[in-house]
């Protein structure tokens, strides 16, 4: 295992800007975030130029661990073009994994099953894998959601987010069985209250030595993302904790 850390924890400077602090800060690798309004970088550009995005990338002399996807566009077709530009940048990359959300609490399971299969199917052909993230505002929500998801389709795999099953609607579950399926994990502390999805390290409740002794069991041997958002309702400057985690995790690895 390795940590790396997402642009997202530096999210209002520019994508150069925010590579650049994680290298400086010593990560190996980065978790580059692609979201639909982002000022650093959308899933229209990289459709609209792939070469032009991959220059950028290979500038910042910063290998990429995994990539985080968010596409707006309402449109099926579209969101599928964007979403095959996005593999292929991986593949140019050299990224391994695309993460990307699952479908809202809700959603008609069959209909986000079939989407699945054929992304995965797209990820394939660029030699991508696709995981769906554990979120709190997903079908992925419920760990038992997650697993079937995972079951119903054939080489989908999930990037872990342990503080989704912290607060949110399935709060304190017990999720041991999905580490068969994690292919990436992110991380920040996270406390008991729903308004302590993201606290000081330390403050929280999160074992991340738990969650790494869970991982050795299934040989995991990727990245560790420190997910550490930078939003407005922090109460706390975003880089000293994002150094914490990282000392703290590598300490445990």
């Amino acid at each position: 295992m390795y940590v790396a850390c997402s642009t997202l924890s530096f999210s209002k400077v520019s994508l150069e800007d925010a590579l650049r602090t994680v290298r400086e800060m010593r990560f190996t690798k980065a978790d580059l975030a692609i979201h639909d309004g982002s000022s650093q970088l959308t899933p229209a550009e990289v459709a609209a130029d792939v070469g032009r995005v991959a220059q950028r990338l290979k500038a910042s002399n910063l290998p990429l661990a995994a990539i985080h996807l968010v596409i707006g566009a309402s449109d099926p077709a579209v969101a599928r073009v964007q979403f095959h530009a996005v593999c292929r940048l991986a593949r140019v990359s050299t990224v391994p994994l695309i993460t990307i959300p699952a479908a809202p609490i809700g959603s008609d399971l069959d209909v986000e099953v079939a989407r699945l299969q054929d992304w995965v199917r797209v990820a394939e052909t660029e030699g991508v894998i696709l995981a769906v993230e554990t979120h709190s505002a997903t079908v992925t929500a419920d760990p038992l959601g997650a697993a079937e998801l995972c079951r119903r389709v054939p080489g989908l795999a999930l990037t872990l987010d342990p503080s989704h099953y912290h607060v949110g609607p399935h709060a304190k579950s017990d999720y041991d069985s999905l580490y068969r399926y994690v292919r990436h994990v992110r991380v920040r502390d996270t406390g008991s209250m729903p308004n302590q999805f993201q606290v000081r390290i330390g403050q929280g409740e999160l074992e991340y030595g738990k969650v790494i002794s869970q991982l050795d069991r299934c040989r995991y041997d990727r990245a560790l993302t420190v997910d550490i958002r930078d939003m407005p309702e922090n109460s706390f400057p975003v880089e000293p904790e994002v150094r914490k985690l990282k000392y703290l995790l590598e300490s445990l690895v």
